[in-house]
Parts: C-alpha cells; sequence; structure tokens
C-alpha cells in the first residue's frame, strides 16, 4: 500500500551549523532550492551558539554566527520557496562553545550544560527566543535539551544536593516554555532524556518505563521529537514510537543522513535505515519527519555529498519504493549517474560495505607514525584498498557542479595510499633492523606530505563553496600539524639512518589493542570519529 503524502504535515532537513561548517548564505539558499525541488517543505539551520543573540556578545562570538540580517534573508528566501525555515536551537546541553566564556560561568551547571532554575539562564534564553521571534516567520522552535548526560550532577548539586532528575528536568522545560509562550511560540523538543532519565542512561531501552506523569507535565506548546539514525531493526522504531504515543501523542521523527563520520559520506548506510524508518513512521502515522546531517568532530564531510541519500528519503515519504525508479529519476534530476555519485561512499565503505559505519579514511589520516595508536585497526592492504578506491573516483566521469567532492575524496584516498600504514611499516622495518626499507620508506613520507598539500586544496576549496571561512583554522591546524608531523618523522627517520641518533623510542613502545577489548576487536575497522583521541595519548 502506497504512502498517502497528506499523512506527512512536514518533511524537512536539519543542517548543522554548529561543529564549525556555518553554512554560508548562497550555499542555504541552494539547499533550499535542492530540497524544495525534491519535495521538502521545511529546513531547520542547527545553531547551537552559532546564531546572532541581542544583548549577549560572547554567544557565538569568533564563530561565524549569523546575522539577524542573515537569518530573515534566508527566512524570506525559504518563505518564498514555500518552504518553512524552523530555528534549531539549544537550552539545555550542547552549548560547549559559550561554556569557555566567562560571560557564562555563572549560568554553567556542569560541562557544557546550563545550569537549571538559575536566573542568568533564563534571561539568556529569553534573548534566544526575542531573536528568534524576530528573525524567523515559523512560530515553531526546536529547543534541543538532548544528551545533557550529567545534568544536575555540577553545580546545580551543590546548590540542591541530590534531586529527582527527571522532575528537575521538567521545572526547566516548564520555564522555557513559559518564555517561548510569551512570544508565541510552539516548541519541540528531543526526547532522549526523558528516556536515560528513567533507564540509567539508554536512549532505546526496550523497557524504559517512564512515569505517565512526565507526559502530563510536559506544557501543552510543546511536542517531542524521537530521533534514531543507528538501526535498521523496524521493531525498534515502532517500539519507541508506541512508546512516544503513549508519553504524549504528536511526536517527530528525525532519521540520519550520515554526514558526520569523517570526510566519506554514508549513502548506503542511510538509505538502508531511512527505508526501515519511514516504514516505522508511516504505519504509527507520524505526521512530521526530519532528516539530520550533523558534523561532528569538525564537519569534513559536505552536506551535498548526501544527495543520493536525500533524494532517496523525498520518493520514500513520498510513497516510492522502487528502487530502480528512484535510481532513475534521480539521474534525470541531477543528469549524473546514480552509481557514480555512490562512489563518493568507497574511502568509509570498506569493500562496499553498507551494512555499518565505518572511517577509517579519518583516523587513519591522523593516525601517528610512531605512536600508532590506531595501528591495531589494521589488518594489511589498507594502502592498496585506497589505491583502489582512488582509481574508481578517477575514472568517474565529469560530474559538473559536483566534480569538487570528487576532488575531495579521491585526493584524499591518494594521500591514504601511502599514509594508511605507514607507520605499521615502519614499525616492522625497525624492529626487524631492515634498513634499506626504512630509507624506502623516508620516501613514502615525503609522498605522504606532497599528496597532503594536494588534499588541503581540495578540501579548502570544498569548504569555501558551502561554508563561512571561519572554523577552517581549525582543519589548517589538524591538517597543518599532520604535515609537519609527517615532516618531523622522516627526518627522525633520516637521522636515525644517517647514524645522528642510535634509536627511535616510540616505535620500540609495544602496541596495545586501541579498543583495549584484545583479539576480538584487533585488526577490524572502527566507527571512531575523534580526532584529539587519534593524533596522540598526550594532553591537548
Amino acid at each position: 500500500m502506497e504512502t498517502d503524502k497528506r499523512t506527512i504535515r512536514r518533511l524537512g532537513t536539519m543542517v548543522d551549523c554548529s561543529r564549525n561548517a556555518v553554512m554560508t548564505v548562497d550555499a542555504v539558499k541552494e539547499w533550499i532550492d535542492i530540497t524544495a525541488d525534491m519535495g521538502y517543505n521545511a529546513l531547520m539551520l542547527y545553531t547551537e551558539d552559532t546564531y546572532e543573540v541581542a544583548g549577549e556578545p560572547y554567544f557565538g562570538y569568533a564563530r561565524g554566527r549569523y546575522s539577524r540580517e542573515e537569518l530573515k534573508a534566508i527566512n524570506a528566501y525559504a518563505s518564498a520557496k514555500g518552504m518553512e525555515l524552523i530555528p534549531c536551537i539549544q537550552t539545555l546541553a550542547h552549548l560547549n562553545a559559550i561554556a569557555r566564556w566567562p560571560a557564562y560561568r555563572r549560568c554553567m551547571d556542569v560541562q557544557d550544560i546550563l545550569l537549571a532554575g538559575d536566573e542568568r539562564t533564563y534571561t539568556l534564553i529569553g534573548h534566544m527566543f526575542e531573536t528568534i521571534a524576530e528573525c524567523f516567520t515559523s512560530r515553531c522552535v526546536h529547543i534541543g535539551m538532548d544528551e545533557a548526560h550529567l545534568f544536575g550532577r555540577g553545580r546545580y548539586y551543590d546548590l540542591h544536593g541530590d534531586v529527582d532528575h527527571t522532575a528537575a528536568m521538567l521545572e526547566h522545560l516548564e520555564r522555557v516554555a513559559e518564555i517561548g509562550e510569551r512570544y508565541g511560540l510552539s516548541l519541540v523538543m528531543w526526547s532522549d532524556m526523558f528516556y536515560r532519565l528513567a533507564a540509567g542512561g539508554e536512549y532505546y531501552a526496550a523497557g524504559a518505563g517512564i512515569d505517565r506523569e512526565v507526559g502530563r507535565r510536559i506544557p501543552a506548546n510543546v511536542e517531542l521529537v524521537y530521533w534514531d539514525y543507528y538501526s535498521t531493526d523496524p521493531a525498534r522504531y515502532d517500539r519507541m514510537l508506541q512508546s512516544h504515543a503513549a508519553i504524549k501523542p504528536g511526536t517527530w521523527f528525525a532519521g540520519g543522513l550520515w554526514s558526520w563520520e569523517g570526510f566519506a559520506p554514508h549513502n548506503g548506510y542511510s538509505i538502508r535505515a531511512t527505508a526501515v524508518a519511514m516504514e516505522a513512521c508511516e504505519k504509527n502515522g507520524v505526521q512530521d519527519v526530519f532528516f539530520t546531517l550533523w558534523g561532528d568532530d569538525g564537519a569534513e564531510c559536505s552536506r551535498f555529498a548526501l544527495l543520493p541519500s536525500l533524494f532517496y528519503a523525498a520518493q520514500r515519504a513520498g510513497g516510492n519504493r522502487d528502487q530502480a525508479d528512484i535510481r532513475r529519476k534521480f539521474e534525470e534530476k541531477f543528469g549524473v549517474s546514480w552509481e557514480n555519485f555512490m562512489l563518493l561512499d568507497l574511502p568509509g565503505s570498506p569493500n562496499g560495505d553498507s551494512g555499518s559505519i565505518i572511517d577509517s579514511e579519518k583516523y587513519l589520516l591522523y593516525n601517528d607514525p610512531f605512536q600508532g595508536l590506531l595501528d591495531s585497526t589494521l589488518s594489511g592492504g589498507e594502502g592498496a584498498r585506497f589505491a583502489r578506491c582512488a582509481q574508481a573516483l578517477e575514472a568517474v566521469p565529469d560530474m559538473g557542479r559536483w566534480s569538487g567532492l570528487f576532488r575531495t575524496q579521491r585526493t584524499l584516498c591518494r594521500v591514504l595510499e601511502y599514509k594508511a600504514e605507514l607507520g605499521l611499516r615502519t614499525r616492522a622495518a625497525y624492529l626487524a633492523g631492515d634498513r634499506g626499507t626504512l630509507a624506502a620508506l623516508a620516501g613514502d613520507y615525503q609522498a605522504a606530505e606532497d599528496r597532503l598539500g594536494e588534499f588541503y586544496e581540495a578540501f579548502r576549496s570544498q569548504w569555501d563553496k558551502e561554508n563561512k571561512r571561519w572554523g577552517f583554522e581549525v582543519q589548517d591546524i589538524r591538517l597543518g600539524g599532520l604535515r609537519q608531523r609527517l615532516c618531523h618523522c622522516r627526518k627522525i627517520l633520516e637521522s636515525y639512518l644517517a647514524g645522528g641518533t642510535d634509536r627511535i623510542e616510540e616505535l620500540e613502545e609495544p602496541p596495545l589493542d586501541f579498543t583495549g577489548e584484545g583479539g576480538d576487536f584487533a585488526k577490524k575497522h572502527l566507527m571512531f570519529n575523534s580526532w584529539r583521541e587519534t593524533v596522540t595519548a598526550g594532553v591537548l
């Protein structure tokens, strides 16, 4: 039975503009053009602190925040295209970028979490809503409130002691909803904290046992959003949607188009998860459906690289289950081959596997050649695999507007052709006393340095087409640091070979399995998206 399109009130995307990559106004307009043409009628810009707030000069300072004029311009453009622009902010956690400023220390509980019950907190939230009411036509606001894992365990605990955290959460929500109501706003929020507080931190627990009183206390102008990006199990979606309906009717659903694990997109997995999620949404009568494109740990992946997933989700929401027909329509609309576009997944999908999320193209890029913290994941042949990926991407005909996405991925693969196993090979040759191989490897270090320069230019060009320059300083620091580190390691090798030093201590450190789980996890690709924990065991 095909879906009646009228059952979906809002079909939207949510674009993360908070993890350093703030989309330019022109890029947002292009996104609106593309998604509106596919059938989407809503867009959320996820802005933790990356929007101007009156009376809060440090909010989003030096982060490329949207000015009120920019927000108004985007809102007007979206309205002209028949698209609802919905602000997506945070009113509890995920505010680590403001926690650094002395101006906000008084209203922080712990880490990135606001101090509930504090009047400075509600003054700040009032300023947020004042800006939103001025700049957006939509009277709907997504207020976040997810993943506040340490809620009530910092300064809040010092002030109030050990309290019922669910009750404290609801009190905070009531205050936020009251402020929103003053501006005529209806609110939606991520639902996970109600589940985590009831089930020891677990969101998708089968028997969370949420008290019915929770639903009764959720303010009338607040609806819940169930988010799930990690499952292809129909039973889980059904169970969670039914559980949400028991708390409060009208639950929204947010799926994931995987743009947030490394440099490469994961269209294959996104499509698999979307198919199952949409089936459950149809079955359970969900009217508001969004697909998120996050940018965790630096936002290296272009959102536009998820074009096949984006198109598939829109088609599936409209009732089209015919994969062959979806591919044909994609090619008609964009003038490029579906199969060729899907090759962008290759660097992050070993052997073309879409059954799981892997980001080895990121952690093997940054894995230190001498410390080799992630060498335990290597089973051999990684360099050759990335060489094959590069060859496949180089064989793709001109992709027009999307050619830059392919340049980024293929130049990255050409770096990894040399870099992926560089440390592993260096350690093996050093411990074996194979000076001939070490001399040859010094040349590979130089090749990796040179190819890194080519990748940097491709990646920088991709970023500049899509994002404000704010935030790219992080990529300069990371990639510049990697290039300097390759240079330094090469010079240490050359000094060792020339007799300038008699040992390389880092290479004598016995390698440990990165996961700490032993043989079951060693020599397996991972989903591990943390630059900080990849580059060094030292303190950054």
